[in-house]
């Protein structure tokens, strides 16, 4: 076990590289799992909203109410899910499509770019309802 000057060393040159091998990998893995994480968010924020505009086009289109309750309905469940910020831009309009009333409810929101955190106004969705009719049933 000398130190022979023409001799190799076998094992020192790898000391200590595992650590680093860990620390960088380790690093990627974790980009990795907040970038899922996000996805994971932008896809329950976008569903979140959607369906709180088809609860609210569904209030509004009922006989005894207005569209302003189908507003207040759609505000009230985007407020509580995932925040106010994301209930700020709503409107319920009311059209005709194939000889029936539908009562539309849209949502301007933002995308959630980095955790709930984004640009304002960037999505744009909605939720359609056929306004109940007492007197044709």
């Amino acid at each position: 076990m000398g130190s022979d000057p023409g001799q190799e060393p076998s094992e020192c040159s790898d000391a200590g590289s595992a650590i680093a091998e860990f620390a960088l990998i380790a690093s990627l893995l974790a980009l990795v799992l907040a970038g899922a994480l996000q996805i994971g968010l932008v896809i329950h924020v976008r569903n979140t909203v959607i369906d709180s505009a088809i609860a609210g086009a569904r209030q509004a289109s009922l006989a005894d109410q207005s569209t302003v309750d189908g507003k207040r309905l759609a505000s009230e469940l985007i407020t509580v899910s995932v925040g106010e910020r994301y209930a700020q831009s709503i409107t319920v309009t009311t059209s005709h499509r194939a000889g029936v009333e539908v009562v539309e409810v849209r949502v301007r929101t933002p995308v959630p770019v980095i955790g709930l955190w984004g640009p304002a106004e960037v999505w744009d969705l909605s939720g359609h309802s056929i306004v109940e009719d007492v007197e044709r049933d």
